[in-house]
């Protein structure tokens, strides 16, 4: 690794407690403000575990309310984006062997990433 660049990642550590203290802040918000949304899950800690929250996510409903909400967010400025795509689905590899994506697909179809910068 060249000096540079690792004298970048050693800053980055440096701010690491600061960054995850804002990420913590920022999804108790989420936490707070989805809880009065009964149809919307904010993803969040299981009990025991300590997350990072490096990146938020929601769970909607279906493919439609995922859709509708994509779509209020970004007119609204709210920069959203579904989770993933599928691999399977891109056409370069549509002919590819895949197993039972069932629950990827259902994961694909409601979950969305919500913004997650460190600035408040």
């Amino acid at each position: 690794m060249p000096n540079l660049n690792a004298a970048l990642g050693l800053a980055q550590l440096e701010q690491l407690n600061g960054f995850l203290e804002k990420k913590r802040i920022l999804a108790k918000q989420y936490i707070d403000w989805f809880k009065l949304k009964s149809t919307i899950q904010f993803v969040s800690e299981r009990r025991d575990n300590t997350s990072n929250y490096w990146i938020n996510a929601v769970v909607l409903e279906n493919k439609e309310q995922r859709d509708l909400f994509l779509k209020t967010t970004n007119e609204n400025g709210v920069m959203t984006r579904p989770i993933w795509a599928l691999m399977n689905n891109l056409e370069m590899f549509e002919h590819c062997e895949k197993g039972d994506l069932t629950q990827a697909q259902w994961l694909e179809d409601r979950v969305v990433n919500i913004p997650s910068s460190v600035i408040l």
